[in-house]
Formats: structure tokens, sequence, C-alpha cells
């Protein structure tokens, strides 16, 4: 069913899977050159930091933001898009974002690829510490479960959440230090903005995939924990409202 998620986005294109490749490079250069040219923002990581650089730096911290913002706004329609699994069959509709949630992950994976090729070429190297990549974003992906789950079934009830999920998501965006480091901000504002999840996880993807350090396994173990309490807590509010689901559709 992912297979098909994912190939259904493409069909009737003329360029199909291309088209994965395509989009997150066409943002990377609309992103960098808004941020490094017009607003001539830098990371400070060297006294000669290329747009190369920078455009790195802000395409690891759009993967791991884009694999949350997808899933969280995919979600809330993942019932109402299938109701004949909901009226006519035997499904498991628990597995609905799982199937949503690996298309995003296919997605991120190819985004991740591009990400590694293009460090490749302008800096001669890949730090070692890319193999923990996966352990980092092992926490949100357990996360996007549980939210995933809990929208689904809220989303069946009430129909504004897919339209709120959508500015949410554009205003996190922007908290997120997806365009800017942590250390860019007032040291009165850097503890709140910490109290958001993603921060740790945006952080510790580009220690471990630019910069070559390795994680912050303390924060990540907190992290996992939390991202484990949401999925079962999503799963738990999913199974207790899905006996309404053929009523209300």
């Amino acid at each position: 069913m992912t297979r098909r998620e994912v190939a259904s986005r493409y069909q009737g294109s003329l360029i199909g899977l291309a088209w994965s490749f395509i989009t997150p490079l066409l943002m990377l250069v609309v992103y960098t050159f808004v941020f490094s040219v017009v607003f001539k923002a830098r990371w400070n990581i060297a006294v000669e930091e290329s747009k190369a650089d920078f455009a790195i730096i802000l395409f690891a911290g759009m993967i791991v933001f884009g694999f949350f913002s997808e899933t969280v706004n995919r979600a809330p329609g993942l019932i109402i898009s299938n109701v004949n699994f909901v009226k006519k069959v035997v499904f498991p509709l628990e597995i609905l974002p799982w199937v949503s949630l690996g298309a995003v992950l296919f997605h991120s994976l190819v985004s991740l690829f591009v990400l590694l090729v293009v460090q490749i070429i302008a800096n001669q190297h890949l730090p070692w510490t890319v193999v923990f990549f996966p352990l980092v974003l092992l926490p949100l992906i357990f996360a996007c479960l549980g939210v995933s789950w809990f929208l689904a079934s809220l989303g069946v009830y009430v129909r504004d959440i897919g339209q709120l999920t959508g500015v949410f998501t554009t205003v996190l965006m922007f908290i997120s230090a997806v365009f800017y480091p942590v250390s860019a901000l007032p040291q009165d504002y850097q503890g709140w903005l910490w109290l958001n999840p993603l921060v740790l996880i945006i952080t510790e993807s580009r220690k471990v995939l630019i910069f070559g350090e390795l994680p912050d396994l303390t924060s990540l173990g907190v992290a996992l924990i939390f991202g484990l309490l949401t999925c079962m807590a999503g799963f738990w509010w999913f199974q207790k409202t899905r006996k309404g689901f053929a009523d209300v559709l």
C-alpha cells in the first residue's frame, strides 16, 4: 500500500518519480536564495561561509521538518479519503497512518540522498556520523505516528482539523530553527525554543549529517520516551474512537 501510495502521487505525470528529486532541489534553491541572498542570513560556521554551506545546513533542517509537516498535514484526511475501507470491508484502519508515514519517509530518504550528493560535490567528503541519522530520526517517527493516529481519528469528527494543521505547521516552521541556528536568538528566548521537540531533532540531525559530531544520546533518549508515549496515546485514542467512524461517514 505504501508503494502504491508513492506511485499514485505521480501517476499521469510526464516525468513521474523524478519529481521526488526535482521538488526538494527546487525548494532548496528558492530558500537558499531568499535567506542567504535577500535576508543575508548566516550560520556562522566559518569566516567565509559559502552559499553551498548555507544550503546544505538549511536543507538538513528542511528534511526533518518536511517529514513532520507532511505527515501531520496528511493525517486528518486518512480516514475520510478511504470511506470504503470503513463501510464495506473488514479492514485494519490503524495501518493507514503507517502507509502515509511510509510514503512520507520514502520522499524524505530521497531528499536525504540529494543532500548527501550535494555535500559530496561541495565538500568532497561525508562525515562518518551520518550512520547515526536513523537513530536521531527514530523519536520523530514514533511521535509522528502517534499524532497521525490522533488526527486521523479527530479529522472524521471535526473537519476543520485539516485546515488547522496547515496553519499550525506553517507557524511551527518558523519556530523550529529550520532557517536559523538556535544561537541566533537572544539568550532569553533560546530556552523557550528548546521546548519545541523538533528543535532537538533538527539540531542533532545537522550535527551527525554535516558537522561530524556525535549525537546527544541522553537528549535523544528522553525524546524517544516522549515519542513512544505519544505513539501509544495516539493509538489508544484511535482505537477508542474508531467505533463511530461508520456512523459519522
